[in-house]
């Protein structure tokens, strides 16, 4: 199987992030695991009202694919969907998926976090934040 590595607009809601799962999936994982980052409705003090994230897909893509390689070449495993979504988020709405699929859970813990820990450092995705007292881009 090859990574699944995607910038996208659309939704990233409950019927996504299952396809991502069943495709990620393999009869010899004994670990599966998700992460999902939501909006949520502060930072650093302030409400938030709403999020809007921007990047360039392909160079975003293409940094993804060396987080892809790496959790491959450390891990084992090219079991893996990371995919991020751009555009104007509301709170609760998802943002960021990562699936990682291993045959053991330690495993599939331990690259998960490496590759949303490594996608926040890395991939150059924006986020604008727009809270109550005006609107700033923000790292992470």
């Amino acid at each position: 199987m090859a990574a699944i590595l995607k910038i996208t607009r659309d939704p990233l809601d409950a019927a996504a992030v299952r396809a991502l799962v069943e495709a990620v999936s393999y009869p010899g994982a004994g670990g599966l695991v998700t992460f999902e980052g939501v909006v949520r409705d502060n930072a650093r003090g302030k409400r938030v009202r709403y999020l809007e994230y921007d990047a360039y897909p392909e160079m975003a893509e293409q940094e993804m694919a060396t987080i892809a390689a790496e959790v491959e070449r450390r891990w084992g495993t090219d079991h893996l969907a990371m995919v991020h979504r751009i555009g104007r988020m509301e709170i609760g709405e998802c943002s960021v998926v990562i699936v990682v699929a291993c045959p053991h859970r330690a495993e599939a813990f331990e690259a998960c976090r490496y590759a949303i820990d490594t996608l926040k450092a890395t991939v150059p995705i924006f986020k604008k934040e727009v809270a109550e007292d005006g609107e700033e881009w923000v790292e992470g």
